[in-house]
């Protein structure tokens, strides 16, 4: 992987919405709610399990993973059963953000680490973006170690528990997203191949570490030791937009980020991002994102 691709995944960095240990007895069904700007995660360490999403049923096995990126509503289940929205069903919280459930119809018992993360960096959000609406790995050999240790601490109570699954979870997101990015031919296309392409992967490498510098199409082409016609036409092709459209697009991700922080003021988050005035930067958002900062801020 190049450098670009590699400080993406570097960027993984969630912040765990929701952790659930589950014991599910068949027959069994939950259906998990829509949580915007969240990853929904799913690992089966014991038993059976259905997932519908948007229609398309995946069966798991023992060691599977599946993620649902966009957090979109979805079912879990295993057998003729209702399933009830899982925040209606009782649970048992060890902490504010990790609970047990258990639940089903009193028969074979499957055990299921599910949750709901997010991520915060402008390049870990764009990432999660671009990755298909389920993403699915059967158990692989790079991945074994960290199932087989989840699935002691998820049919055990043990002192720090809590701590270790959650942890291994978020382990596994990225070690899923790693493994789909290594072998799925989609994921050699669009934006991230183009991070994965030697010389436009350094270019936005170099964007994304500093997008408040002056880029200019020919300062981007001197760094990747490419003449300027031949990287412009190059970045076009792979990223789908030309190069300062996209260090424009990329500052806005940026700035949105910083806004729903609150941690600075406007004026301030235009000087970061090397506008010489708010109004200059307060335009160029409002072309990117539609609407201004202060109604971004509001909403």
């Amino acid at each position: 992987m190049t450098d670009a691709l590699g400080e993406a995944l570097h960027l993984l960095r969630m912040s765990g919405t929701f952790y659930c240990r589950n014991e599910l007895t068949e027959p069994w069904g939950a259906t998990m709610p829509d949580m915007a700007d969240c990853l929904w995660f799913h690992v089966l360490t014991s038993g059976r399990c259905d997932v519908e999403v948007d229609g398309q049923v995946t069966s798991l096995e023992p060691g599977d993973v599946l993620l649902v990126p966009g957090g979109q509503r979805h079912r879990l289940f295993y057998g003729e059963a209702e399933s009830p929205v899982v925040t209606t069903l009782p649970h048992e919280f060890e902490t504010d953000n990790y609970a047990i459930l258990r639940h089903g119809g009193g028969g074979a018992v499957t055990h299921l680490v599910c949750g709901a993360v997010r991520f915060d960096h402008p390049a870990a959000k764009h990432l999660i973006s671009v990755l298909p609406n389920v993403l699915y790995v059967r158990r692989a050999d790079d991945m074994r170690a960290t199932i087989d240790l989840m699935a002691i601490e998820s049919q055990a109570v043990r002192p720090g528990g809590e701590a270790v699954v959650t942890r291994l979870a978020d382990v596994l997101v990225i070690q899923t997203i790693r493994s789909w990015l290594a072998n799925d031919p989609a994921a050699r296309t669009g934006w991230l191949g183009a991070l994965q392409d030697q010389q436009i992967g350094q270019a936005l490498a170099l964007i994304h570490r500093d997008p408040a510098q002056p880029w200019t199409v020919e300062r981007l082409a001197h760094q990747t030791a490419m003449s300027r016609s031949a990287f412009a036409a190059r970045f076009t092709e792979l990223v789908g937009e030309p190069a300062m459209r996209y260090v424009t697009r990329w500052r806005m991700h940026v700035a949105m980020n910083k806004l729903k922080d609150r941690d600075s003021t406007v004026s301030e988050i235009a000087r970061g991002l090397g506008y010489e005035s708010e109004a200059a930067f307060s335009r160029a958002f409002k072309r990117i994102v539609g609407v201004s900062p202060g109604q971004a801020r509001v909403g």
